[in-house]
């Protein structure tokens, strides 16, 4: 993608060894030859975690109860119209809805809540392909099914979620009891054969190798070629704390070098997002000259993340401030990178 041709798997794999800022600066002329419009995108929006009860038990995720645990909930129907009007007065668009894997919840439940949020005049970004797998399983339906149900209900687009490093070797030590590899591509071609839009993700800074970011990107990329549903992809950093993984944070410079790779890797997916959530909105800032052009979500409400001790919090005016200060206009969108009008 440096000379405007595709990148090899081992000509990918070389990007590592290269200087972090000549890295940053192709990212960046990439970037604008994708999007060349002086401004940076953001989305309003929060992220609605209906439950923490979860059979998974990956050793990364801080965020999670077994079932019966005292402090495992199901969001109640009520607490979730207040968040519901709370976003609307904040203008927002649309909620990014995810939980664990819950085996008490059934159909009926994840219909009501879709109709819930889509009643209250809001978009559904919502339900990583994890859970599309565990409710296939658990319903005795097939993936399709799942799906086709859900988007009945009035599902808009799926979130990236669940992927973490899409190499089986590293899913087996950090979330054993989750779907495959395979299995998170086939949702999200599946979904994007029905008409759903989503973003793709990776979180990396645990186990992996570099060369398993590079399989992940490029498993990323495969697909893309074949639906070209992928409108974003967002790297984000494992968060050590209050997990039984543990271990170190990875540090910024490894991210921007990880971000930068990813834009001259993915040459079929329109979008790159910044994680300020994880990184703080310095370096999110930072990031808009490593490829990134866009700057995620407002996040109203975040708890997984959070739950590892990470508390970054960005209003929407100083996302926008620290997108001008970079040199770009700020421009809202939906989950389905819509511009606002």
């Amino acid at each position: 993608m440096i000379s405007g041709k595709r990148l090899k798997r081992d000509e990918a794999n070389r990007l590592w060894d290269l200087d972090l800022l000549a890295l940053g600066a192709t990212a960046d002329r990439v970037r604008r030859r994708l999007n060349p419009a002086p401004r940076v995108t953001y989305v309003i929006d929060r992220n609605i975690n209906y439950t923490n009860i979860c059979v998974s038990g990956c050793r990364f995720c801080a965020f999670y109860r077994a079932p019966g645990a005292p402090d495992g909930y199901v969001l109640a129907w009520d607490e979730l119209a207040a968040k519901l009007q709370e976003l609307k007065d904040h203008g927002g668009s649309g909620v990014l809805l995810q939980g664990g894997l819950n085996p008490e919840l059934g159909p009926d439940y994840y219909e009501k809540l879709i109709g819930c949020i889509r009643d209250a005049g809001l978009a559904v970004h919502g339900f990583s392909p994890p859970e599309v797998v565990y409710w296939a399983n658990e319903w005795g339906l097939t993936i399709q099914e799942v799906i086709r149900r859900l988007i009945d209900a009035g599902l808009s687009s799926i979130p990236g979620g669940g992927a973490e490093i899409l190499v089986d070797r590293v899913r087996r030590k950090i979330s054993p009891n989750k779907c495959d590899s395979a299995l998170w591509l086939e949702v999200m071609a599946t979904a994007h054969r029905l008409g759903l839009k989503s973003s793709a993700t990776m979180m990396f800074g645990h186990l992996e190798t570099r060369a398993e970011r590079t399989e992940h990107l490029l498993k990323i990329r495969d697909l893309q070629d074949e639906t070209g549903g992928f409108t974003a992809f967002i790297p984000w950093t494992f968060q050590p704390g209050g997990t039984n993984l543990g271990g170190e944070t990875l540090g910024a410079v490894e991210y921007l070098r990880t971000l930068a790779i990813s834009r001259l890797v993915l040459d079929n997916v329109p979008h790159l997002q910044v994680s300020w959530v994880t990184q703080g909105p310095k370096v999110a800032q930072l990031a808009l000259k490593f490829g990134a052009d866009d700057f995620g979500s407002t996040m109203l409400e975040e708890n997984v993340v959070a739950a590892t001790g990470v508390g970054f919090r960005l209003p929407r005016e100083e996302i926008e401030s620290l997108i001008r200060q970079a040199g770009y206009e700020p421009q809202v969108r939906d989950h389905r990178y819509k511009i606002s009008d």
